[in-house]
């Protein structure tokens, strides 16, 4: 999906360190595919390009807290630009998203859909999906990779909005206990 990690973990580093042209190698190794997920969940470039601005100014003054035991590189800056999406979302539509887009205690750690997106970790969130009750896994995937809200879920599906919750925090649940090593 994007450069080497390690490549990514130098450019990071330095960019931390306030080194613009590190910055600029950054995007210009990441920006493509995040541009890619910005454009799944918004589904307009303009407003793509607006999150994903957004997310590299929050990367570049927030470079220095990542850490390395906490996922790869491409995980944290994904993560960083999906949250931005949804806070877009969330604000251009507060009436469609008053009920929370993401699970009960979720945390800004990477999730289990987060390390997927990494890469090498495909394979393994691919088999864990398989698990899940046909029901769990769309929902899954509409929610965190296509960004709809549990508005959008509820007319996409025509299930009440607490069985919507209710399978994706168990599909999550599913999903933490599969990928924990």
């Amino acid at each position: 999906m994007m450069a080497d990690q390690a490549e990514l973990m130098r450019l990071l580093q330095a960019t931390a360190c306030g080194d613009q042209i590190a910055f600029r190698q950054l995007y210009e190794k990441t920006s493509p595919a995040l541009m890619g997920l910005c454009m799944r969940m918004l589904k307009d470039r303009a407003s793509a390009e607006e999150v994903l601005q957004e997310a590299f100014v929050k990367i570049w003054y927030h470079a220095s807290e990542y850490h390395e035991e906490r996922g790869k590189v491409s995980t944290w800056l994904t993560s960083i630009v999906r949250y931005r999406a949804l806070d877009f979302l969330r604000a251009r539509h507060p009436q469609d998203t008053s009920d929370e887009l993401l699970p009960e205690n979720a945390s800004e750690e990477p999730g289990p859909l987060q390390w997927a997106v990494a890469g090498d970790e495909m394979n393994a969130l691919q088999l864990c999906l398989e698990q899940l009750s046909g029901e769990q896994k769309q929902l899954i995937v509409l929610s965190f990779i296509e960004g709809l809200t549990h508005q959008e879920l509820m007319q996409r599906v025509e299930s009440p909005l607490g069985t919507i919750k209710s399978w994706i925090r168990r599909g999550l649940q599913s999903l933490r206990r599969c990928l924990e090593p």
